[in-house]
C-alpha cells in the first residue's frame, strides 16, 4: 500500500500576522508595492518549507491571497466591474484592493492612515461581501453581467507554482472551480443566472490549466465545494460540461476535484462520473458518505480522504481513525489522507501558546499539529502501528483525559438546563402591544438613529489595554482611561444628534472574547489568530466545558454610561448563537446543548441589565444564518434550536424593555420566517453593499417588527455622502413602512478610525432628518 499525506491549503496570515502588518502598512502609504510583495514571497517560502518539514507529500501552492481567494478568482478570470477598470491594469493591486475595500481619495484605512494611490481621484464602493459557505470567513462576491466577457487577467497560480519550484518544492496548484465560482456570483440584472456564462468562462480555465501544465504541474487541485449543496439537474450538468471539456483539451494533466464542508449526497453519482483523476471528500463533516464513495469510485480514481478536522482545533482520536483507514488502505493501491478542508480556518501553531491551561492545551491541535497527525497516521498505515506505538499511546491518553476531565462537566449547569421549558422562550405580550408600551416610554422620532454598538478601538485604547495586561497600568488608571473614552463618545453622539446612544465598548477586546473571558467553560489564546476577512484577524475562544455566568459582565459599564446622559443607552450583548459560531466549540456533545447553556448565561445578563434600568438591550446574532446547514433538509432542526436559544435570552424581561438584535452579511429570503420567529422588537441588518436588496425578503414576508437597514458599509474606508444614505432610506421606505425603520450603519465601528467614523455618522444623521421629511 502507499498512503500519502496532502494538504488543501494553509493559513496565509503568518504565525504573527505578518501579512496583516504588511498590507495595512501598504494601504497606509508607509511602504510600497515592492515591500508588500517581498513580505508575501517570504511568507509563502516559509509556509512551503514548514509543510515540507512536517512530512507533507503533497503541498498546495496558490492558496496564498492578499485578501480573499474568491476575489483572486474574480481577477483571474477578468470579472472586474467597469467602475474599477479605470484604476489600473486588470491584475494591479490598485484594482484588487479597490474591489475588496472600496476607494475614496483621502479616506482612512484599517490602521487609520491616509491612502496612497498615486494621486488619482476616485470614489468607488467595495464589492459585496458575505460568508464562505457556513464558516466565519468572508469572501468577496463575484459580480458578472449578462454580456460578461472573460479573459485570463492574472497568472497568480502559475507564478506561485513557479516560485515554489524554484525553491525546490513541487506543489499542487489550487484554484477555485468554474462552476462554484459562477454559483457564488451575482448580477445586478434581475433574474439573470450567472451559470449561463459557463461556456464563456471555460476557455479561461483551459488557458490557465494549460499554462500550469506547461510549467511542469502534473496535478492541479480544483475546489468545487458547491458539490455539497442542494443542486438541480441543470447545475449538476454544468459540472459534467466543465470537466468533460478539461478532459478533452488537457491531455496528461491530472485534476484533484476537492469537495468539503459536507456530504456529496445526491450529487455523488454525478461527481463520481466526472472525468477527473482524483476526488477529495470531507469525512469530518460527513463521515457517513465514506462507504458510498468507496463503493462507487473507479478503481483508478485517487481518493483523498479528509479525516482531520480543518475547521476545529481538537486533537484527533488517531487509533479510531486507524481502525477506519486500515481496511481502506489495504484495499486500494494508493490513497491520500488530508485535512477535511483548507487549514485556513485554524490557527497556525499550538507551540506559540505558552499560557493555556496545560490540560486544555493537551487536547488541542492547530494547523501544524494537524499535519503532524496526518504524517503519523500515514506512517502507521504504511509501516504498521508499531512504528508509532509511543505516539499513539500518548494520543490515546490525551483523548481519554479529555473525556473524563471534571473541567468539561458542571452538574449545576446541566441541572439548570433540564428545568428550561417553553415559558422561558416567550415574551410577556405580542409585539403590537410591546411596541406601544416601548414608544410611550422612549418617545423616539420617526427613523430613530443609532449605531450597532462599538466605536473605534484607537491606538490609544489598544495601548492602554496592553499596558493594563502587562501590569504597567493599574486597574484604577485603566478604568479612569476607559471612562474618559466612554464619556467623550457619549458627548459626541449627543452633539451630532444620535437618538439612541451606545457607550462604545472601549473595555471590550472582541464581541465574543469579552464575554467568553467572563464565562465558565472558555479558554483563550495569545497567538491563535484566524483570518476573518482581508486583514481582519480574530482569536476565537475555545469552549471546552459547560458554560455558566459567575457574575454580571456588562451592567456596571452600562450603568456608568447611562448616568452621563438623558438619552436612551443601549445595553450591548452578544447572542448565544454568535458566541457559539465564532468560537471553537467542543465536539463531545451536540452544538445545540452548548448553545442552550450559553443562552442561559446571556439571559441572566439581560435580566440584570433590565433590573439596572436598561430600556433597550441589543443581543447581537450576527452569525445566526452563518450556522445554517448547507442542506435544506437540515435547516428546520438547526433553526428550531437557534431561534429557541435567542428567545431564551430575550424572554426574561418585561414588555416595556425593547430587545434589539443585529445580523450582518446574510441572505435572509430563505429563513425570513425564522427571523420573524425570533420576535426581536428591532433588527438591524447589512444592506448598504446590496443597495437595500436584502429588504425584499422582509417586504415580501410583511415583517411586522421594526428594522434598521444599514445605510453605510463600515468594512470599507470610504465615507458615503448624506445624499447617498438618504437615497438608501428612501428605497427602504418603498419596501417597508417608514414607521418600522431605524437608521444605523451596517455593523459595529470598532475597526474604523474616528477620522472616518465622525463624518460618516454626521452624514447619517443628516440623511435621517432628510428622509423623515421625504417619507412623512
Amino acid at each position: 500500500m502507499s498512503v500519502l499525506v496532502s494538504n488543501l491549503g494553509f493559513p496565509r496570515i503568518g504565525a504573527r500576522r505578518e501579512l496583516k502588518t504588511a498590507v495595512e502598512a501598504y494601504w497606509a502609504g508607509k511602504t510600497d508595492k515592492a515591500a508588500l510583495l517581498d513580505t508575501a514571497r517570504s511568507l509563502r517560502a516559509a509556509t512551503w518549507e514548514r509543510q515540507a518539514a512536517l512530512g507533507l507529500d503533497i503541498m498546495p501552492s496558490g492558496d496564498f491571497s492578499f485578501y480573499d481567494q474568491v476575489l483572486d478568482a474574480s481577477v483571474m478570470v477578468g470579472a472586474i466591474p467597469a467602475l474599477y477598470r479605470a484604476l489600473g491594469t486588470a491584475d494591479s493591486l490598485e484594482i484588487y484592493f479597490a474591489m475588496a475595500r472600496g476607494l475614496q481619495t483621502g479616506t482612512q484605512d484599517e490602521a487609520g492612515c491616509a491612502h496612497s494611490h498615486g494621486g488619482a481621484a476616485a470614489d468607488v464602493p467595495a464589492q459585496e461581501m458575505t460568508k464562505w459557505f457556513d464558516t466565519n470567513y468572508h469572501y468577496m462576491v463575484p459580480e458578472v453581467t449578462p454580456n460578461q466577457s472573460f479573459q485570463l487577467s492574472s497568472t497568480k497560480a502559475v507564478d506561485e507554482f513557479r516560485e515554489a519550484k524554484a525553491l525546490g518544492h513541487h506543489t499542487r496548484p489550487v484554484i477555485l472551480g468554474p462552476v462554484t465560482f459562477l454559483l457564488l456570483a451575482k448580477s445586478k440584472q434581475p433574474g439573470f443566472d450567472p451559470l449561463t456564462l459557463l461556456p464563456a468562462i471555460l476557455p479561461v480555465y483551459v488557458d490557465l490549466l494549460r499554462k500550469l501544465q506547461n510549467e511542469g504541474a502534473d496535478w492541479v487541485q480544483i475546489d468545487e465545494p458547491a458539490l455539497v449543496l442542494d443542486l438541480d439537474d441543470r447545475q449538476r450538468a454544468a459540472f459534467a460540461t466543465a470537466y468533460d471539456r478539461f478532459a478533452n483539451e488537457l491531455t496528461g494533466l491530472k485534476l484533484m476535484l476537492a469537495t468539503y464542508f459536507g456530504a456529496l449526497g445526491d450529487n455523488l453519482a454525478a461527481t463520481l462520473a466526472l472525468p477527473v483523476a482524483g476526488l477529495h471528500v470531507d469525512l469530518v463533516r460527513a463521515p457517513e458518505q465514506l462507504d458510498a464513495v468507496l463503493a462507487g469510485a473507479r478503481e483508478d480514481l485517487l481518493l483523498s480522504l479528509g479525516v482531520i478536522d480543518g475547521r476545529n482545533i481538537w486533537k484527533a482520536d488517531l487509533s479510531a481513525l486507524l481502525d477506519r483507514l486500515e481496511p481502506i488502505a489495504k484495499a486500494r493501491r494508493k490513497l491520500l489522507i488530508a485535512p477535511s478542508c483548507s487549514l485556513l480556518h485554524t490557527p497556525i501553531d499550538l507551540a506559540l501558546e505558552t499560557k493555556l491551561d496545560p490540560q486544555v492545551k493537551d487536547w488541542l491541535a492547530f494547523a501544524v499539529q494537524k499535519i503532524e497527525e496526518l504524517a503519523l497516521l500515514a506512517k502507521a498505515l504504511n509501516e504498521g502501528r508499531g512504528a508509532v506505538a509511543y505516539m499513539l499511546a500518548a494520543n490515546r491518553a490525551s483523548i481519554h483525559a479529555r473525556r473524563t476531565s471534571p473541567l468539561t462537566n458542571d452538574p449545576a449547569v446541566r441541572a439548570r438546563l433540564a428545568t428550561v421549558n417553553i415559558d422561558w422562550t416567550r415574551r410577556a405580550a405580542p409585539f403590537a402591544e410591546r411596541i406601544r408600551q416601548q414608544q410611550a416610554i422612549l418617545a423616539l422620532p420617526p427613523l430613530p438613529t443609532t449605531t450597532i454598538g462599538s466605536f473605534p478601538q484607537t491606538a490609544e485604547v489598544r495601548k492602554a489595554r496592553a499596558a493594563f495586561g502587562k501590569g504597567e497600568l493599574d486597574e484604577a488608571g485603566y478604568t479612569r482611561f476607559l471612562r474618559e473614552e466612554t464619556e467623550r463618545a457619549i458627548r459626541w453622539q449627543e452633539e451630532i444628534g444620535i437618538d439612541v446612544l451606545v457607550h462604545g465598548e472601549f473595555e471590550r477586546n472582541d464581541m465574543v472574547q469579552y464575554f467568553g473571558e467572563q464565562l465558565a467553560g472558555f479558554a483563550f489564546t495569545k497567538a491563535a489568530w484566524v483570518q476573518s476577512y482581508g486583514s481582519r484577524c480574530v482569536r476565537p475562544p475555545i469552549i471546552y466545558g459547560d458554560v455558566a455566568r459567575p457574575t454580571p459582565i456588562t451592567v456596571d459599564w452600562w450603568a456608568y454610561a447611562q448616568s452621563l446622559t438623558d438619552r436612551p443607552m443601549k445595553g450591548m450583548l452578544t447572542g448565544p448563537v454568535t458566541i457559539l459560531q465564532w468560537s471553537f466549540v467542543r465536539d463531545d456533545q451536540p452544538r445545540s446543548q452548548t448553545c442552550r447553556q450559553i443562552a442561559l448565561a446571556i439571559r441572566d445578563e439581560v435580566v440584570d441589565l433590565e433590573a439596572a434600568g436598561a430600556r433597550i438591550i441589543q443581543i447581537d446574532e450576527a452569525a445566526l444564518r452563518e450556522g445554517l446547514p448547507l442542506r435544506r433538509a437540515e435547516w428546520a432542526h438547526y433553526l428550531d434550536w437557534a431561534v429557541e436559544c435567542f428567545r431564551i435570552t430575550a424572554s426574561g424581561v418585561a414588555s416595556q424593555t425593547q430587545i434589539h438584535t443585529h445580523m450582518c452579511y446574510s441572505e435572509f429570503n430563505d429563513i425570513i420566517a425564522a427571523i420573524g420567529a425570533m420576535d426581536a422588537d428591532v433588527i438591524s441588518i447589512e444592506t448598504a453593499r446590496s443597495k437595500m436588496e436584502l429588504l425584499e425578503a422582509f417586504a415580501t414576508y410583511a415583517y411586522p417588527n421594526e428594522i434598521g437597514p444599514g445605510v453605510y458599509d463600515i468594512h470599507s474606508p470610504r465615507i458615503p455622502a448624506a445624499a447617498e444614505m438618504e437615497e438608501l432610506l428612501i428605497k427602504a421606505g418603498q419596501r417597508l413602512a417608514a414607521g418600522q425603520l431605524w437608521v444605523n450603519p451596517d455593523c459595529g465601528l470598532k475597526t474604523r478610525k474616528w477620522e472616518d467614523v465622525k463624518p460618516a455618522l454626521v452624514n447619517m444623521v443628516e440623511a435621517a432628518r432628510a428622509a423623515r421629511a421625504a417619507l412623512a
